[in-house]
């Protein structure tokens, strides 16, 4: 089974780069399941029904997220909707709203996935609880066997690989997000499990993570404060990793799969 995993889809310009060049990724790379993370894919923050059912329609299969997530007008009906096909953190207390895992069963495979957050933030999400164990209390009520995916969603690269080692023989993949940089390091571990310290994104190439350079210049060089913007046009980047699993989810194969489109 052939994965890819998209790094977080940033704003419009995030989801025009997705819708015109993912079709022919899939065909190129015979693909066979597209996980995204959509924390920023409206504005920036958050996500809407539309802007989820752009990229359905574009050949996402499923959605993992972060603490941006939680932002916008529609949050409930996107999380709470299992037909909208997006994950928050697992890490997240229960009485928040959604679920942080899933199993897709068909006839063709078995797939888990699995959202977390970590906890070493700037600003640390509110009420995360220890990632480590919670992976754990997954694992250990979905069960191993198959191919198994982990979206950690954290600030610190020390974190993620942490926690790639940790689960190193128990999932298939463990893929970092929200910094937005792509990383070099994608490699497999224990001769079973994949990983990658960032996915990075799909967006604005000539940016700050998305925001518009000079923003990010003032507020790095002042205390005032400033108003984000994402850059809606121009060159796009465009950051993936792709991973070939077997069916008792062991990874075989992983390269990244990185666009510049003008």
């Amino acid at each position: 089974m052939k994965i890819l995993l998209i790094g977080d889809i940033v704003s419009r310009l995030g989801r025009k780069t997705v819708s015109e060049l993912l079709p022919s990724l899939k065909d190129e790379l015979s693909i066979d399941f597209v996980i995204a993370n959509a924390e920023n894919l409206a504005g920036g923050r958050g996500a809407t029904v539309e802007t989820l059912d752009e990229m359905m329609q574009a050949g996402v299969d499923y959605f993992t997220s972060g603490d941006h997530i939680f932002w916008g007008e529609e949050v409930e009906e996107i999380l709470e909707d299992e037909g909208m096909r997006v994950l928050r953190p697992a890490n997240f207390p229960n009485d928040v709203l959604g679920r942080g895992c899933t199993v897709i069963e068909t006839d063709d495979y078995k797939l888990g996935i699995i959202n977390l957050i970590g906890k070493t933030f700037e600003t640390p999400p509110v009420g995360a609880t220890d990632v480590f164990r919670k992976a754990d209390e997954i694992i250990e009520d979905i069960g191993t066997g198959f191919p198994i995916v982990v979206d950690i969603h954290s600030e610190f690269t020390s974190e993620k690989v942490a926690l790639a080692y940790y689960l190193a023989g128990r999932v298939s993949m463990v893929a970092g997000t929200h910094t937005h940089v792509g990383t070099i390091d994608a490699r497999i571990l224990e001769n079973k499990t994949g990983f990658v310290t960032d996915l990075g994104m799909v967006g604005p190439y000539d940016s700050v993570i998305g925001v518009d350079k000079n923003i990010i210049i003032q507020k790095s060089k002042y205390p005032y404060p400033q108003k984000f913007e994402w850059v809606k046009t121009g060159t796009a980047v465009f950051n993936a990793v792709l991973v070939e699993v077997d069916n008792k989810g062991k990874c075989v194969q992983i390269d990244r799969v990185d666009r510049i489109i003008p």
